[in-house]
């Protein structure tokens, strides 16, 4: 090896000794401050900590309840581990982070949007103005009623390279009725060939 190994102590520390200047015990009725002699304060306190206690064997055996148990416990104590490979657990650990990620995204989300909540001022009681909307049933049901079936037409070629004569002339027949007699459309009817 190469420099020295520091030798450590392999006993405890002793004890640090109390000062000579303390003497506050505790009395059975309060506390109270008396100049005592180390001796009488090691004399004071109790070797055995729990020499007083008495404590009832009943009372320490108890049995947990499947209900009473946490959720996580459960699961736990119930299947057994199975070994994963390197790439279920390298899977597992990006769908933990994702998903940490996610927490993350929403809860800045919320937070925004209470930000913005609390920054809207609002004066006054809105009872009123909420009582002076309608409700969403009833516009429901008005708007039901008012939507007017929509007739449905049917997009016709146009394209006149691949019509035959006659559809042709359906083509422009229902654009003469459509268009009226308007000089841009005869204009287009004398242009066409048939």
């Amino acid at each position: 090896m190469v420099g020295k190994v520091v030798k450590r102590p392999r006993l405890h520390l002793v004890a640090p000794k109390l000062p000579k200047g303390f003497g506050q015990a505790a009395a059975e009725e309060g506390v109270v401050t008396a100049r005592a002699s180390p001796d009488k304060v090691q004399a004071f306190l109790p070797s055995n900590i729990f020499a007083g206690v008495k404590i009832d064997p009943k009372t320490l055996v108890k049995k947990l309840d499947a209900d009473s148990r946490s959720i996580v416990s459960a699961v736990k104590g119930e299947e057994e581990k199975v070994p994963l490979s390197k790439k279920e657990k390298m899977k597992l650990h990006k769908e933990r982070w994702l998903q940490k990620i996610e927490d993350i995204k929403l809860a800045k989300k919320l937070q925004k949007a209470e930000m913005k909540r609390k920054a809207t001022p609002v004066v006054g009681d809105m009872n009123p103005l909420m009582e002076a909307l309608p409700e969403l049933s009833d516009l429901v049901t008005i708007s039901k009623f008012c939507k007017q079936p929509k007739i449905q037409v049917k997009k016709m070629v146009t394209n006149f390279t691949q019509m035959k004569s006659a559809q042709k002339r359906k083509v422009l027949s229902g654009r003469n009725e459509s268009a009226g007699n308007t000089s841009s459309f005869k204009g287009v009817q004398s242009v066409l060939p048939f």
